[in-house]
């Protein structure tokens, strides 16, 4: 297990390159005399400052550091004195500070002044003050200090910030992207989507704060690595360490009771309607608490609310809450929701869980609304807070029906099952017998891992109660999704031949379920059959029609799940490589809806497929092994191809160990479904060992098995390999007869094979730029390398070193990948590691000058690397080098 050990190392700099090249900027510009930093406790304003100061230094400027302080500031010059020069007699202070500034001014000048960091700048006595401002304003110093947002008025920040000439920088809190970059760093290691959503939310990208969570959760084994990912503990809540409580009271500490009182609302019901509180006596106190960055007011729609400004301001405050005082808040906050008629969606959560945390009860009809709105929003938790909290003689169909679901979202499949097969029991009417179906049905398939024969059963005992053509419809839908799913694609495609051109009318809730879960499951069948032209224009549509429905409030959150997932693969097929990642992202950030559970598996399934495709096997291997660990509760369908694909991408980065583990895990499994391309994780394991023969061998057969099933897109797969493994003779021509089906990227494929089996060296570099385009770094790599050991083979010394180096510069782009034909490059290549990656930098447009400071070298020894570049591959110039590379890394 994992401790707190983990995290010992600085926390990195992250999300502040921004603030950090305009500090380079104002201290190389004349004219400029300080940078002051704005920004809250916490958000890591000496972190940057202390970064600006390492800048300064390495420029030559001398430095220097103060802290000040309120004990300091009782003091005149108390923060400052340790700075000032000797014989500097300050018992007459006017005599005292012109010696001073005298002094200084001599010892630094305007292009090697002192850069002094002053810490809490706000905190500053008058005296020292003052003494800053005449020494800044000779260019003797340079100023650096941080200030607390809510001290920017103060005379000592005015003082010594006004002017054009000192430059305001203001640190927001970290982004979600920051926030995953820093925890990367900090952990060493992949953490998990869900877990950097969890802790961005609750540290609200400070810092300071995040940083205090990590520990915490760690030291109390709540922050945890299965070997591959770092993964919060479901169910579990963020511990809030000593220090970090100690910070967030000392921030509250000044809060007046009355000001206390509202807090303490805010903590424990969370945003309250402004209107609610201003009925209230002294509201003016809601006005102190928003300027001193306590509480927020923000507007949505119509109403205007209050919420604590930071998250984890509500778990500090409750516990100093005492029980009496706790129910007494939210029973007053329940009735005043009560008497203004909880008009809006959200209200019925908020009515329903206060009065179960006031009272431990609540009407069933509000607390069955309550769940249908958490279960709209994947609140799955608080979805079965509320079902659970139902008596069992007042349980009706439909909460039976949102129990099983919401049960099956939760990853507790059985109980699941359970539940809806005793909501099918009280399943009436014909509505009702197919919401069962389809639930049912999912339920055993995704979540479940169910042999395909009791699904299939489960969706046809349906047929026998469902007589309108449209129900019967939608179990035909269920049915070519449950055998796509399983593999069958062909069969598939048939049940879905009467699937109209014609959208249904977005206010058509059941008619849009059923056209983009049978357009999302065509376009995917299709692209695993090897015609993924056919299948992007589906899959768009439904992405399409699944956005226009949420835009109108009528979301469809397993279509749209299906709708990405087949649009992210479909396009991957086709060769539209880095679309399709972005694509990937949107799905995840720009949609509109936050996909969880199984529906966010099944978004990360294509992605971390197109990472494998586009030869990147560190980011395949860590999406693969998210999906590995999100599935390993129960043994869901998508499980055995994350555990081969984390295999084969551990394998292509050299890492047997850890290939051999998912290969055993995997091995392990008892699951209904198998399908041939599993086999690349033992296929690259083999290659990984040295065992290239073994390797041909197991991709032969699952090609063989794959085009036996109709899997012609996994055939093209395991195909490709097998060529690259040195088996392109045998792949050439079946690649060949699959390109004239299959789109730009198989035909792509089938001509490395052909190039590869007849040494073709124009056709392999011909090839090369295709896969150059298409986003497939390590293909292009693979057949320019097998172009240079064709040409050093054949004495075309120049020719090699150019393919070799272009090789090497695809490379660059695949995050350490280990393939026979890279080595293969390696020894073709005469250029040592340095000139290679000069040679890129170079050629990436980057002048000597930038090289030389990016590589802490000198300009003279960029020049004459590159010099040796030059004369080894034959080219005279920049330009020329460019051309050599291919640009593969633009």
């Amino acid at each position: 297990m994992t401790t707190v050990e983990t995290v010992v190392r600085r926390w990195s700099l992250v999300g502040r390159d921004a603030e950090l090249e305009a500090f380079k900027a104002v201290l190389h510009e004349t004219g400029y005399k300080g940078f002051l930093i704005f920004g809250e406790p916490g958000v890591g304003m000496t972190r940057l400052a202390e970064e600006c100061l390492a800048v300064a230094a390495l420029r030559g400027h001398a430095v220097g550091r103060a802290a000040a302080t309120g004990a300091a500031a009782e003091i005149p010059l108390g923060a400052v004195a340790h700075l000032l020069p000797d014989g500097v007699d300050l018992s007459d202070p006017i005599a005292g500070f012109a010696t001073a500034v005298r002094l200084m001014s001599r010892a630094y000048t305007a292009t090697a002044r002192l850069v002094l960091l002053i810490d809490d700048l706000h905190l500053l006595d008058s005296a020292s003050v003052m003494l800053l401002r005449q020494l800044m304003e000779t260019d003797a110093v340079f100023l650096v200090g941080t200030v607390r947002s809510d001290a920017s008025s103060l005379e000592s920040v005015v003082t010594l910030g006004r002017g054009d000439a000192v430059h305001h920088a203001d640190l927001a809190p970290l982004t979600w992207r920051e926030v995953n970059e820093l925890l990367q760093h900090a952990l060493a290691g992949h953490v998990h989507r869900e877990t950097v959503d969890r802790l961005h939310a609750a540290s609200g990208g400070n810092p300071l704060y995040l940083g205090e969570l990590v520990r915490g959760a760690l030291a109390e084994g709540r922050l945890t690595n299965d070997g591959e990912v770092w993964q919060l503990v479901a169910g579990e809540p963020l511990p809030v360490t000593r220090r970090l409580t100690d910070v967030i009271r000392h921030r509250l500490a000044t809060v007046v009771p009355r000001g206390r009182r509202l807090l303490d609302v805010l903590a424990l019901c969370g945003p309250v309607s402004v209107a609610d509180l201003e009925r209230e006596p002294d509201t003016e106190i809601l006005d102190e608490l928003e300027r001193a960055g306590l509480v927020t007011v923000v507007r949505e729609g119509r109403r205007t609310y209050a919420r604590l400004a930071h998250p984890l301001y509500a778990e500090v405050l409750p516990p100093g809450i005492t029980e009496g005082r706790r129910q007494e808040i939210l029973r007053e906050q329940a009735d005043r929701l009560e008497r203004t008629g909880s008009r809006r969606r959200e209200d019925a959560m908020r009515l329903a869980s206060y009065r179960l945390a006031g009272t431990g009860s609540a009407d069933p009809a509000l607390l069955l609304q309550a769940a249908r709105l958490a279960a709209h929003g994947d609140d799955h938790a608080r979805a079965l807070a509320f079902l659970r909290a139902i008596p069992e003689d007042e349980l009706t169909f439909p909460a039976l029906l949102l129990l099983g679901r919401t049960l099956s979202e939760a990853g507790r499949p059985q109980e699941a099952e359970d539940v809806l097969r005793r909501a099918d029991g009280w399943a009436t009417t014909e509505s009702r017998t197919l919401a069962v179906a389809l639930a049912r049905t999912h339920n055993l398939m995704w979540c479940r891992g169910t042999a395909r024969e009791e699904v299939v059963a489960a969706n046809d005992a349906a047929r026998d109660r469902v007589t309108s053509a449209a129900g019967l419809w939608a179990l035909r839908v269920n049915e070519a999704n449950i055998l796509s799913s399983l593999g069958r694609h062909a069969e598939s495609l048939d049940l879905l031949d009467d699937l109209r051109d014609e959208e249904p009318a977005v206010g058509d809730i059941a008619g849009v379920a059923a056209w983009t879960a049978a357009a999302a499951t065509r376009a995917s069948a299709l692209s695993f059959l090897g015609r993924s032209e056919e299948a992007v224009p589906w899959a768009e549509r439904a992405v399409a029609l699944c956005a226009k429905a949420r835009t109108e409030g009528r979301g469809h959150g397993p279509q749209e799940a299906a709708a990405w997932s087949a649009l992210v693969l479909a396009l991957t097929e086709i060769g539209r490589l880095e679309e399709a990642r972005v694509t990937a992202e949107r799905a995840h950030t720009e949609s509109g809806w936050v996909p969880t559970g199984w529906q966010r598996t099944l978004l990360v399934f294509p992605l971390a497929r197109n990472a494998w495709m586009a030869g990147r096997p560190a980011s395949a291997r860590r999406w693969y092994a998210e999906i590995a660990h999100d599935t390993r509760p129960q043994g869901v369908i998508l499980r055995p191809l994350a555990l081969a694909g984390l295999a084969a991408a551990a394998a292509l980065q050299g890492d047997v160990r850890a290939a051999e583990a998912a290969l055993t895990e995997h091995a392990g499994l008892a699951v209904a479904v198998r399908v041939p391309e599993e086999r690349l994780g033992e296929a690259w394991t083999h290659v990984a060992r040295g065992e290239r023969g073994t390797a041909r061998r197991v991709l032969r057969e699952a090609a063989a098995e794959a085009r036996e099933r109709g899997q012609f897109s996994s055939e093209a797969t395991l195909l490709t390999d097998l060529a690259r493994l040195g088996g392109a003779a045998e792949a050439a021509n079946r690649l060949t007869e699959l390109a004239k089906a299959g789109g730009p990227f198989i035909t792509a494929r089938a001509r490395l094979a052909v190039a590869l089996a007849v040494g073709d060296r124009d056709g392999l570099i011909a090839v090369a730029d295709d896969f150059d385009r298409m986003g497939a770094s390590l293909f292009a790599a693979e057949a320019a390398g097998a172009a240079a050991e064709l040409w050093r083979r054949f004495g075309n010394p120049r020719q090699a070193s150019a393919a070799a180096a272009r090789s090497a510069a695809a490379a660059a782009l695949c995050e350490g990948a280990r393939t026979p034909l890279l080595q293969a490059a390696d020894a073709a290549v005469p250029l040592t590691a340095r000139e290679r990656e000069i040679a890129s930098l170079a050629s990436g447009g980057m002048s000597s000058k930038d090289i030389a400071a990016s590589l802490t070298i000198s300009v003279r020894t960029v020049d004459n690397h590159l010099q040796r570049v030059y004369a080894k591959l034959g080219v005279s110039d920049r330009q020329e080098l460019t051309g050599r590379l291919g640009r593969t890394n633009r």
